[in-house]
This record gives structure tokens, sequence and C-alpha cells, in this order.
């Protein structure tokens, strides 16, 4: 790396500051942990990859606060407080000191903001793209995580916040939109932004323990998430996509140009949560999430399992999509 330091000198000098309890001040070569009782803890995992999942110029304290949101957007869907995160690090060789402090300045801010420590990792050199990867763990009451597996004919469907974001976000990152005199500099703005920081909806994790069924963040798009959630529940639905919030950006965008709503739904990167919620509760699942000051959305039902999940466009004819989600492989 340039301006190297010694494996050790990173850990004591760079990451060590960012430990807590259950990490032996990282000098030891694992944690200790015991969950507070009454609790059960929540694993989850992601890899991200300069050239997939964030662009390499990017700032290096919003790369890893993006690192650990899109855990912490897991944690959230499932009920579960950040607790805190083991960290890997595949390193290339123009990797410099001044970029990891700028790394560990974006961790500490966000592990600050959503209380959440370092408990240990790993580092490597690499000869190919740097890859971080975040083993996050989360606390849940006993009995109380919100698994995907569980939804139930009848349930309302729910979305929070808006979706498409940061598809679109990338989309305008890569040129691949083409931009006109109509298009706002605050849409833009807004789409960028979207795409490189992630929101994790951690203010509903007490109404999602409190009411939903079943829940999953959105990682892969909206259309082919709720795929998986209500194949995995052995159950279908019918959604009517105009329901889908979009934001004032997403929407101005879309209008311009009709055929990026397919793209702004199947696209991927809004970790927002994605639920069901008897209708016996959803009023008092939509008045938590107000109370959280998070706007959450009805689309649709879940029914029996008969068929693939109906998608109802404006003109109240089903559609199919061409690509239901993004897709690594």
């Amino acid at each position: 790396m340039a301006n190297r330091l010694s494996e050790d000198d990173l850990i004591a000098s760079i990451f060590a500051p960012l430990s807590g309890p259950g990490s032996l001040d990282l000098r030891d070569d694992a944690a200790l942990l015991s969950p507070p009782p009454g609790h059960q803890i929540i694993a989850t995992a992601d890899a991200l990859v300069a050239g997939v999942h964030f662009f390499p110029d990017d700032p290096a304290d919003q790369i890893a606060q993006k690192s650990l949101r899109v855990n912490i957007s897991d944690l959230s869907a499932k009920g579960a407080d950040p607790w805190g995160y083991l960290l890997s690090l595949a390193l290339p060789d123009n990797c410099s000191t001044d970029w990891l402090m700028s790394f560990a300045q974006g961790l500490k801010a966000d592990g600050k903001t959503y209380g959440m420590s370092l408990l240990g990792g790993d580092t490597v050199r690499t000869p190919g793209p740097l890859m971080i990867n975040v083993t996050a763990l989360g606390l849940v009451p006993e009995g109380q995580m919100v698994q995907r597996t569980t939804a139930k004919v009848g349930d309302r469907i729910y979305v929070s916040g808006s979706i498409g974001d940061s598809a679109l976000g990338l989309a305008l990152r890569l040129n691949q939109i083409a931009l006109s005199t109509e298009m706002k500099t605050e849409w833009q703005d807004h789409l960028l932004n979207s795409y490189l920081l992630p929101q994790p909806r951690q203010g509903l994790i007490a109404a999602l323990r409190a009411h939903a069924h079943a829940s999953m963040d959105v990682s892969d798009g909206l259309i082919g998430d709720l795929t998986k959630l209500l194949k995995v529940s052995q159950v279908s639905a019918r959604v009517e996509l105009a329901r889908i919030p979009l934001s004032q950006a997403a929407a101005g965008l879309i209008a311009l140009q009709d055929d990026l709503f397919d793209r702004a739904v199947t696209g991927g990167d809004d970790y927002e949560i994605l639920c069901t919620v008897p209708p016996t509760q959803s009023a008092e699942f939509e008045q938590a999430a107000a109370a959280a000051k998070i706007n959450v959305t009805y689309i649709g039902d879940v029914s029996a399992e008969q068929q693939a999940p109906v998608w109802i466009d404006r003109n109240g004819q089903a559609k199919i999509f061409a690509k239901a989600s993004f897709s690594h492989f």
C-alpha cells in the first residue's frame, strides 16, 4: 500500500479506536460476546467491491458509511437493534494511509449514529480491486425476530420511504440517462446522493416487531425482492404499481423518460423496508411509522399461492417485467 503501515500498526492506530465492549481492544484474534439476558443475536454480512457497489473515486468516509448502512438496513428489517460489527478489508497497493484514516472516520461517525462498534476483523493485500466485507450483529428480544418467510394471506404489503432513487442515481452516474434542460439540478443531487449514502430505517424496528408478519430490506429491487419474500412464504400477491412511492426527483425524471420506471422498481440499492402487516394492525403500524417520522406506503395485498405475483399498471392491466431485480450472476 502507498504510505505503508504494518498490519499491527494499522490496527492499533486506525481501527482500535473504533472498538467497543467485547472487542478486547483488538489485541486478540477473536471477540468475546455475551448478549444481554432475554435477547438473541442476529447476524448479517455484505461484501462491497470497488467498481461494483461503489466507484473507486467515491469519498472514503462515505464508502465506509455505505458499508455499514447496508448491513444496518438488514438488521432493521429483522427488528434488530445494531450491536457491533466485524470488518474485513482486501486492500490494493494504491490504498494510502490517508484514505484509510478517512475510511475510519466514516466508520466512527456512523458507529456513533447507529450505536455499534468494531469487534474485530482482518486486513489482507489484493492485486484486484478494493473489497470491503462487514458482518454486522444485532440484538432482538427473544422470539421477536421478523422473518421473511412468514407473510400471511390477507396481509397488507407496505414499503418505506421511496423506491428507485439509488438505481436512477447510478444510471445518472454512468451517463445512461440523457440529460435535458427540464431535468432539475436538485433532482440530480438527490438521486446521486441516494446511491452513495443509504438511509437505513432504524426507526421502524419497534413497529416491525409489534405489527409485521414478515419483513426484509429492499436491496436488489422492489419487484424482485417482494417476489422472493412471497415465494419463501408460499403465498402470492396483487400489487398496484401506481401506489409504489417515488420521490419528487424520481417521479420527475420518470415523467420525462417513462421507460425509467422499470429501472426504478427493479434496480436495487434502495435499502427501504418491505413488510407485510395483518389488516387488523395496519392502522397501528402506520401510526407507529408516523411517530417515527418514516413514511410507509400500502402497495398491495398478499394472496393465496396460485400464480406468480400480479403487477397491475396504471391502466389496470397486468404487467410483466423483463427483469425482476439486480443480480450478480
